[in-house]
């Protein structure tokens, strides 16, 4: 009996070393390190991934991913500090999202939807707690590098070596003509979106001289072909908005404290001023930028949706997130040129057919207190790396003007991590203790 009691104790030892070991690989900085470069490939490529593993593979990669992050998380609670950081505009919009289960036209797939938004999230917010803001931007500029990198040799092997289009891939091989290319994300417009991602984030690392100069010089020649051959429409009109952006955010790092609270005030009345001048010219804006046709297949897609969100003006219709083109009412709406549409082409449009006027305000308030918050903490702080969250809020803001990427996936990874990043130093709830 004795014997028996020994073996047993000997195992329960043994088990209990195995956990504290696995515990601690958990914990170390360099597995953090590896899975938020790895969450940032697959939040920013799910495209890809669903090319390469089908719907049921991209699920089971992202419930590990997710499963990982929350032992990673329960690893370090000493390390980890989440109290009174999380934005509570956050919080409602993702209960709103969680609570229109209810009276959902389609409740299964809401629950799916709500789900599926629920993991990108969790991957923004453990990457938001657990590395700091250089360690962020290190994150996503390696990610990248190796999105970039791997859809430009993708490109060249299709339009230039085997001059066949990887269909799988949604890859036309266009690069010998001058493109569109594609690459991993799908559609040129999801390439020009990583890749002015990409220049924010390699310049942020130049700034900080957190890589080799020679590697900098690379991953911005590389962000600068793939924004080229992308041939986006729209993507060089979000450049110049977060360009400006910019070089508001240098003047107003140089001022002294005093200055800056007029300047901010003067700032904010000029964008508004620009966003109106923006909407009063948009014809000669679009023709600039030959994007009347894209104008075209939105405003078509936008008048649907109207229609339709109408019915439903103050809940929506319910969560589902990217649209499922087999359910009512996704399946009815085409762009002007007769092919399905697989969003709204605007996150605000989106979220309002989703989740109506209450969607529609609880995205605003969540946006506008994330970018208020980034932006104040880059405007307050000497280091060059806080202007990343801010930076990266006004391309997210800029490009759901034409785009849904606010709402989804990789799109909806990088709000949440910005929004947390940004009230990690401006919460007044932190500040309460």
């Amino acid at each position: 009996m004795s014997g028996a009691s020994a073996a047993a104790g000997a195992a329960a030892g043994r088990g209990r070393a195995l956990l504290a070991e696995a515990r601690q690989q958990f914990s170390s900085p360099q597995f953090s390190q590896v899975l938020t470069e790895v969450i940032i490939v697959v939040a920013l490529c799910t495209h890809a991934v669903r090319a390469f593993f089908g719907w049921p593979g991209a699920i089971a990669i992202i419930v590990t991913l997710v499963v990982l992050a929350g032992l990673s998380i329960a690893g370090q609670p000493d390390r980890v500090e989440w109290r009174g950081i999380l934005p509570v505009s956050l919080i409602a919009l993702f209960s709103l999202m969680v609570l229109s289960v209810l009276w959902s036209q389609y409740n299964w797939a809401s629950v799916g939807g709500v789900l599926y938004a629920l993991a990108f999230a969790v991957f923004g917010l453990y990457i938001a707690l657990v590395r700091d803001t250089i360690q962020v931007v290190r994150g996503v500029g390696n990610g990248l590098r190796w999105v970039l990198t791997v859809s430009l040799a993708l490109e060249v092997l299709s339009g230039i070596i085997i001059d066949t289009p990887l269909r799988f891939l949604e890859i036309e091989g266009s690069l010998a003509v001058g493109g569109p290319i594609e690459g991993l994300a799908g559609t040129r417009n999801s390439l020009a979106f990583l890749a002015a991602l990409a220049a924010l984030s390699f310049w942020v690392e130049y700034r900080t001289r957190s890589v080799p100069r020679g590697l900098t010089a690379y991953s911005l020649a590389l962000a600068a072909a793939c924004l080229v051959f992308a041939r986006s429409p729209v993507s060089w009109l979000v450049l110049s908005a977060v360009a400006v952006a910019g070089l508001a955010l240098v003047g107003l790092r140089r001022m002294r404290p005093e200055s800056r609270r007029a300047v901010q005030g003067t700032l904010l009345v000029s964008a508004l001023a620009a966003v109106g001048i923006g909407w009063i010219f948009r014809s000669p804006l679009v023709d600039a930028v030959d994007a009347a046709a894209d104008v075209t297949a939105r405003t078509s897609v936008w008048a649907q949706v109207e229609a339709w969100a109408a019915l439903h003006p103050v809940q929506g219709w319910g969560w589902v997130g990217p649209w499922p083109l087999d359910l009512y009412p996704f399946l009815t709406i085409d762009d002007a040129f007769g092919r399905p549409a697989e969003s709204a082409l605007n996150a605000f449009v989106d979220i309002t057919l989703q989740l109506g006027l209450a969607g529609l305000i609880a995205l605003i308030v969540a946006l506008g207190l994330a970018l208020v918050r980034a932006w104040l903490v880059a405007s307050d702080r000497r280091s060059t790396v806080h202007v990343w969250p801010a930076l990266t809020l006004v391309l997210l803001l800029v490009t759901s003007m034409t785009e849904s990427y606010l709402l989804a996936e990789g799109g909806l990874m990088l709000f949440v991590l910005c929004a947390v990043t940004a009230a990690r130093g401006r919460s007044w709830r932190h500040r309460l203790g």
